[in-house]
C-alpha cells in the first residue's frame, strides 16, 4: 500500500508539474522556474513558490488527507514505538509529518486541511469583532473557499465572507463540509446562497461547489482539483522581480527574536538586507523564516514569511513597500507620521469649532434667559448655578469613580488586540458603568502596564500573554488585578462579570407567605379608629417582623410594615396556612376591601447584571 500512495503521489506531482511547464513555456516564462527549485530536494519536491498557481501545495495537502486514510488501515513501525512510550507522554515526530499524523499520534480526533498560499479559509467565529479579519483575507488572497457545514446551512458569518469576497472582487469556491452525516443536506446550502447571488454551477453560475467531508477526507482532492482549475483559468501570477511588495498579516513580540511580522509577498522577492515600510514603521531584514520556522534566505510572491528587524510593529493589514535606504525608509516614515499629525490636527480644529460653536450659542441663550430680569434675581440664579458646578467631595467622587471601570489591553499578537478592542467598541451600557480604555498593546503585561492600573484604578486583561512573578508580586502590593486568558469568549465574559460588579445590587422581593382578606373592621385606640383586616393564610406564612403589601386587582396599592397581628385576642409573630388572624396596617388611612390580598415577603439583595450583549 505505501509503494502505492508513493506511485499515486509522484503520479500526481509529475501532472501538476507538466501542465504548470507547459504553460510556462508558452509564455516564455521558463527563467522563473529556476527560483523554485533548491538543490538540497529532488525536482518533484521542489517549493515552486514564484510560479503562478500554488498547485503543488494544494496536491500536497489532498495527499496527506490520503496517507490519514490508507493508515487507517495499516501499521506503521512508529506506532509500536509510540505504544511503548506512552506512558512517559512522549511523540515520535519526523520531518514532512503531516498535521493527520501528528493528531493520530497524539491520540487526538483533530483532521484540518492546511491552507495553501493562494486559498484563504474565512470561516472565523461569528461575530462582528472578526470583521476585519475576514475583510484582510479577501483582500490579500486571490481565491476564497467559503467552507459551508451541510447540516448547519448559510449562517451569519458567511454571509459576511461572501460579501467581503465580493468587496475584493475575489472569485469563490464553495467547499460543502460534513457531508458524511445523515442529516446533511448540500442541495439546500445551495439554494439558501442564491439569496446572496452565489450561484452554483448547477443553478447556471459560475460558482463550483464541492460536497466534502473533513473528518473522513472525502473529495478533499476534488476540491484541491477544482481550485487548481480555476487558478489556470484566472492565470494568476506573480512578478518575481523588481521591488518587493506585500501585506502585514500579523505582528507580534517574540523573546528570542525580538519584533516579528508575519507577512505574504505579493510581488518582488524579498533578501536578507533589504528595507522595508509599513504603515510608520520600518525594518531592516535580519532573519526570515517560512511557516514552518525554518530560516530561508529568499521568500518569493505567495510565500508566507516571518521578517525580523522591525524598530516598530506595524499594524496588520498593513502595506510593505520595499525603498532603496534607511534614510529612504526613515523618510517615508516621517513623512506618513507628518500627514497624519496634519489630519489630526484638522480634526481636533473642528472639534475646537464645534466647541466655540456650542459655548457662543449657550451664551445667547443665558442671555435671552436672564436678560428681563432684576440684577438681584439674575445673581441668585447664577449663584445657584455655580453652586452645581463645584467640584465633587472626595467622598462623591468616590462614589461617582466606583462607577467608572478603566481597562489595559495586552495581547500576543496585533491582531488579536484588534479583535478585543472591536468588542469594547460596541459596549453600549455607559449608562450603567463608564467603561474607559487606558491603554493597549502587544506582548506581556509590563511594569508600566502595572503602574497605569493602579493611576487609573484599572483591571489588566492579558490573551495569550505572561506576567512574570515580579510583575504579579507588584501588582499584588498595589491592589491591581491582572487577568489572563486563552480564549477571547472567556476574557469578554470576565469583563461582563467586572462590569456587572461595579452596578449597585438589585432588590429582589421573595413571596414568603399570603393572605386573602374575609371581613372588614375597626377597632377604637384612644380617640382614633383603626381599620382592621380579618384574613385567612392561603400559602406559606405571615412573619410580622418581614415587609408586606396590599394587592386588589393583580395591583399593588401599599407596601409597608404591620403594626399589629393577633390571632383571636392573642399577639403573635407568625400565623401558618389555614389559620385566620386580624392585622392593621402602618398607614390609617388605608381601607381595606373583601376581596384583597396580603402578600409577605422579605427582600433580598442580588448582583445586577450589566445589559451590554457582546455578539457571543
Amino acid at each position: 500500500m505505501n509503494q502505492k500512495l508513493l506511485k499515486l503521489e509522484n503520479l500526481l506531482r509529475f501532472h501538476t508539474i507538466y501542465r504548470q511547464l507547459h504553460s510556462l513555456c508558452q509564455r516564455r516564462a521558463l527563467r522563473q522556474w529556476r527560483h523554485g527549485f533548491s538543490s538540497a530536494y529532488p525536482v518533484w519536491t521542489a517549493q515552486l513558490c514564484a510560479w503562478p498557481w500554488p498547485t503543488d501545495v494544494l496536491t500536497g495537502a489532498a495527499l496527506s488527507q490520503y496517507r490519514l486514510l490508507v493508515t487507517k488501515k495499516e501499521e506503521g513501525p512508529w506506532k509500536s514505538q509510540l505504544s511503548s512510550t506512552k506512558s512517559k507522554k512522549v511523540v515520535e515526530v519526523w520531518i514532512g509529518m503531516t498535521i493527520e499524523e501528528l493528531a493520530r499520534a497524539m491520540e487526538k480526533n483533530t483532521v484540518s486541511l492546511p491552507s495553501g498560499e493562494k486559498i484563504t479559509f474565512l470561516d472565523t467565529p461569528g461575530h462582528a469583532a472578526f470583521s476585519a479579519m475576514r475583510a484582510r483575507g479577501a483582500q490579500v488572497t486571490d481565491i476564497v473557499v467559503l467552507v459551508v457545514a451541510a447540516d448547519d446551512g448559510v449562517m451569519k458569518q458567511t454571509v459576511e465572507s461572501i460579501q467581503h469576497a465580493k468587496d475584493a472582487q475575489v472569485p469563490i469556491i464553495l467547499a460543502v463540509n460534513k457531508c458524511d452525516k445523515a442529516e446533511a443536506d448540500p442541495e439546500k446550502v445551495k439554494k439558501e446562497l442564491l439569496a446572496y447571488d452565489v450561484v452554483c454551477e448547477d443553478y447556471g453560475g459560475d460558482v463550483q461547489a464541492v460536497p466534502v467531508s473533513a473528518l473522513t477526507g472525502d473529495n478533499l482532492m476534488a476540491l484541491a482539483e477544482a481550485t487548481v482549475a480555476l487558478a489556470e483559468m484566472l492565470e494568476l501570477k506573480a512578478d518575481p522581480n523588481g521591488p518587493v511588495e506585500g501585506t502585514v498579516i500579523e505582528s507580534f513580540t517574540d523573546k528570542g527574536r525580538g519584533l516579528v511580522t508575519t507577512a505574504i509577498i505579493q510581488r518582488g522577492t524579498l533578501r536578507k538586507g533589504s528595507v522595508l515600510v509599513a504603515g510608520k514603521c520600518w525594518a531592516k531584514v535580519r532573519l526570515m523564516f517560512d511557516e514552518n520556522g525554518k530560516t530561508i534566505d529568499e521568500a518569493y510572491p505567495s510565500m508566507p514569511v516571518g521578517i525580523t528587524g522591525w524598530r516598530d510593529l506595524p499594524s496588520a493589514g498593513e502595506e510593505i513597500l520595499e525603498v532603496e535606504s534607511e534614510p529612504r525608509a526613515r523618510e517615508v516614515v516621517d513623512w506618513r507620521k507628518y500627514e497624519q499629525e496634519q489630519e489630526k490636527g484638522q480634526e481636533d480644529l473642528k472639534i475646537i469649532e464645534e466647541k466655540r460653536k456650542e459655548h457662543k450659542e449657550a451664551h445667547q441663550k443665558a442671555r435671552e434667559k436672564y436678560g428681563h430680569l432684576l440684577w438681584k434675581k439674575r445673581s441668585i440664579l447664577r449663584f445657584l448655578e455655580r453652586k452645581e458646578q463645584i467640584p465633587l467631595k472626595p467622598k462623591e467622587k468616590r462614589e461617582r469613580d466606583s462607577n467608572v471601570l478603566s481597562v489595559i489591553i495586552k495581547g500576543d499578537v496585533d491582531g488579536s488586540v484588534e479583535a478585543i478592542l472591536n468588542i469594547i467598541d460596541t459596549y453600549d451600557a455607559s449608562h450603567e458603568c463608564e467603561l474607559e480604555l487606558v491603554h493597549f498593546g502587544v506582548g506581556d503585561v509590563s511594569a508600566n502596564d502595572v503602574n497605569l492600573a493602579e493611576t487609573f484604578d484599572g483591571v489588566i486583561y492579558g490573551f495569550n500573554v505572561n506576567a512574570g512573578n515580579v510583575i504579579q508580586q507588584s501588582a499584588a502590593k498595589k491592589g491591581v488585578k491582572i487577568k489572563l486568558h486563552k480564549i477571547i469568549y472567556r476574557l469578554v465574559e470576565d469583563l461582563q462579570e467586572e462590569l456587572s460588579s461595579r452596578l449597585p445590587c438589585a432588590v429582589e422581593e421573595h413571596p414568603v407567605g399570603e393572605a386573602s382578606i374575609l371581613a372588614t373592621f375597626s377597632v377604637t385606640e384612644g380617640k382614633k379608629k383603626v381599620p382592621v383586616a380579618g384574613c385567612r393564610v392561603q400559602k406559606g406564612q405571615l412573619e410580622k417582623q418581614k415587609k408586606f403589601k396590599l394587592t386588589r386587582n393583580g395591583h399593588v396599592i401599599w407596601k409597608g410594615s404591620l403594626t399589629s397581628l393577633k390571632h383571636h385576642k392573642d399577639d403573635i409573630s407568625i400565623v401558618k396556612t389555614g389559620m385566620d388572624c386580624g392585622l392593621s396596617l402602618d398607614e390609617d388611612n388605608m381601607e381595606f376591601q373583601v376581596g384583597d390580598r396580603i402578600v409577605c415577603y422579605e427582600e433580598k439583595q442580588i448582583q445586577a447584571k450589566t445589559s451590554w450583549d457582546p455578539g457571543f
